[in-house]
C-alpha cells in the first residue's frame, strides 16, 4: 500500500504520461486522461434499463416528466420532474436543467391540461433541479429556506449566457437564476383540484434542505434527489448517514409509485436497492478507512457487486470521500471539491500502479460533477 505522498506523486505522473497517450490534452490543474468509468461491469448482474421521454399520467392529474436514459446514454443531470393538475392551474416540481428540458416540460404540461404551471416547488438546490427556473415566468416558486440560500449563492456566478449544449440548450441566450422568494421550513400541505400533496422536508439527506411530496390517497413520492434508481447517487453534499435514515422511513409510508431524481419511475425495491449502495459501500470504505487507507486508494480497490453496472459508477470515488468525511468529523454541508479531486488522483495512482490505465478517471470528470448538480 503506497502512502498519501506517493499515491500523489505517482498519480501525477501516471496522469501526465497517460494524458500524453490517451488525450493528448492538458487542464491547468492536473494532466487529463480519455475517461472509462470505473470499476467494471459485473456480468453476473444485470445493466440498467432504457427509460423514455414523456409525460407520463400516473394517476388522476398526477404526472411525472421523464427525461428518458439508460446505458450509454447521458446521466448526468438528466432529472424528473413532477406535475400536479389543479382546476384552474398546474403545480410543477423542480426546474429542470436548462432551456431545451424546461421548455419541453412546460409545453407536455400545456398540451396534456390545457393549463398554465403557477406554482413550482423545488426539492433541493443542485443545478440540474433549478436552472430552468427562468423559463417557468408565471410561477411563484417555493422552496426550503436552504435550498434558497444556496440559489442566492449561486445565482450571481451562473454565466450570463447559455452555451448551445446537446439537450440542455439549443441556442445561446441570456442566462439568469431567480432565486425563490417563498420559503417553508416545515411540512406544507396543497390540495390540488381534490389531490392531497403533502411536501415533507426530509433533509439533511442528499443535501442539506432535501424536499420530498407525498401524495397518500395515490401512493405516490415524488423523491428528488433523494432516490437515484439504476443510477450511482451523488453524495457531493450529503449526510449520508441520513440519507439512508430517510430512505428508511420512505420505506414504512404507505407508497406503491416512487418518482426518483434520477433513473426509471420505480417502487419500494428500487428505493431499497439504493440505500443498500449505500451500505455497501461503506461497509467496504470503513474496512479501508480504519486501515488508514486513503480515500482515492480505497475507491480503486472497493467493488460493488450488482452497483459495479449503475449509471455513472466514477461517483464512486465522490461517495468515499463523503463517508471518510463522516468518520473523520469534517462533514459540512458544502462540497468538498478539493478533497473529492485529490481522491481522484490516488484512485489513478493506483490503476497506473496496477497497470490499468484504462480505467483512470479524468480530473475534469470530477469537476464537472459539481458543475452538473
Amino acid at each position: 500500500m503506497m502512502n498519501r505522498r506517493e499515491a500523489l506523486q505517482a498519480g501525477a505522473g501516471a496522469l501526465m504520461g497517460a494524458s500524453a497517450v490517451l488525450a493528448g490534452r492538458t487542464r491547468a490543474a492536473a494532466q487529463d486522461v480519455q475517461p472509462t468509468p470505473p470499476p467494471a461491469t459485473d456480468s453476473r448482474y444485470p445493466m440498467p434499463p432504457r427509460w423514455n421521454r414523456e409525460l407520463r399520467q400516473l394517476a388522476p392529474n398526477v404526472y411525472a416528466y421523464m427525461q428518458g436514459g439508460g446505458p450509454g446514454l447521458s446521466a448526468a443531470g438528466v432529472s424528473n420532474a413532477g406535475l400536479i393538475a389543479g382546476r384552474d392551474f398546474l403545480v410543477a416540481i423542480d426546474a429542470l436543467q436548462g432551456p431545451v428540458p424546461a421548455r419541453n416540460f412546460i409545453a407536455a404540461a400545456k398540451q396534456a391540461t390545457g393549463k398554465e404551471i403557477q406554482r413550482l416547488i423545488l426539492t433541493h438546490h443542485h443545478g440540474d433541479h433549478v436552472n430552468g427556473l427562468q423559463f417557468f415566468t408565471q410561477a411563484e416558486v417555493l422552496s426550503h429556506p436552504y435550498c434558497r440560500a444556496e440559489v442566492a449563492k449561486m445565482a450571481p456566478t451562473v454565466p450570463k449566457m447559455w452555451v448551445p449544449t446537446p439537450g440542455v440548450a439549443d441556442v445561446a441566450e441570456e442566462r439568469r437564476l431567480p432565486v425563490p422568494p417563498v420559503t417553508f421550513k416545515d411540512d406544507m400541505v396543497y390540495m390540488i383540484g381534490g389531490t392531497e400533496v403533502q411536501f415533507r422536508v426530509v433533509g439533511p439527506a442528499h443535501t442539506w434542505g432535501d424536499v420530498v411530496a407525498y401524495l397518500p390517497q395515490h401512493k405516490i413520492v415524488f423523491l428528488g434527489d433523494v432516490g437515484f434508481f439504476w443510477v450511482a447517487p451523488y453524495a457531493n453534499n450529503s449526510y449520508i448517514t441520513k440519507w439512508i435514515d430517510v430512505c428508511n422511513a420512505i420505506l414504512g409510508w404507505d407508497v406503491d409509485v416512487l418518482v426518483p431524481g434520477h433513473g426509471p419511475i420505480g417502487g419500494k425495491k428500487e428505493l431499497a436497492e439504493m440505500r443498500d449502495y449505500f451500505q455497501v459501500l461503506g461497509v467496504e470504505a470503513r474496512k479501508r478507512y480504519d486501515a488508514k487507507m486513503p480515500a482515492g486508494a480505497a475507491a480503486a480497490e472497493i467493488r460493488l457487486g450488482r452497483f459495479d453496472n449503475w449509471i455513472g459508477p466514477e461517483r464512486l470515488i465522490m461517495d468515499v470521500v463523503r463517508w471518510y468525511a463522516e468518520w473523520n468529523g469534517s462533514l459540512t454541508p458544502d462540497y468538498n471539491a478539493a478533497a473529492v479531486r485529490e481522491a481522484t488522483v490516488e484512485y489513478n495512482a493506483v490503476k497506473a500502479r496496477d497497470k490499468k490505465t484504462a480505467e483512470l478517471i479524468p480530473l475534469s470528470r470530477m469537476d464537472d460533477l459539481a458543475a452538473e448538480v
